[in-house]
């Protein structure tokens, strides 16, 4: 049986995983202005911000943060070995026969390290983005044509973020 607890925390984690997917997929379509042309920036999902590389590579300092930029997306084998514990502790609550508190405990603890590896992950990925505004920012200071590029509420000027609020309360703009 279930308590309310561990429903709850089940709950926010089902809403943290949609929010994710969410996010993910707007990724994948941003785009940037330059020369009043749409330009995509992330040809694919592999290599984020290779759009922008033919006009970046122009600039020693906007070129290196580009590639710091995507160093940053790389895979994180340990976010991704956290997961994997948090979803086995899960599992193993809701498979295992021993006493209700044992469960509980195995449900509430894989839940939070998923959940703290997802804030992590999240929090770790958006610090990231802020490599790629600054490369803009870099090649806008010394070359033309201009790079008009805005996504998640950071300025394209500063290449900080706008306003504040909590990370995951993401929301975009037409």
């Amino acid at each position: 049986m279930i308590t309310k607890k561990t429903a709850t925390t089940l709950s926010i984690l089902i809403h943290l995983l949609i929010a994710s997917c969410s996010f993910s997929a707007e990724t994948c379509s941003r785009t940037s202005t330059i020369n009043y042309q749409e330009v995509l920036v992330d040809t694919n999902s592999v290599q984020k911000g290779e759009g922008l590389r033919y006009y970046l590579e122009k600039d020693p300092k906007a070129l290196s943060l580009l590639n710091k930029y995507q160093n940053g997306t790389k895979t994180n084998w340990i976010n991704a070995g956290l997961g994997t514990i948090g979803t086995l502790m899960i599992l193993s609550g809701f498979l295992t026969t021993s006493s209700k508190s044992g469960k509980q405990s195995l449900l509430i603890t894989g839940s939070s390290v998923i959940a703290l590896n997802f804030l992590v992950a999240k929090t770790l990925e958006h610090k990231n983005e802020s490599n790629l505004h600054r490369a803009i920012k870099e090649y806008n200071a010394r070359n033309l044509p201009r790079i008009y590029f805005n996504s998640g509420g950071i300025d394209p000027q500063t290449g900080h973020k706008q306003g504040s609020g909590f990370l995951l309360n993401y929301s975009k703009g037409f």
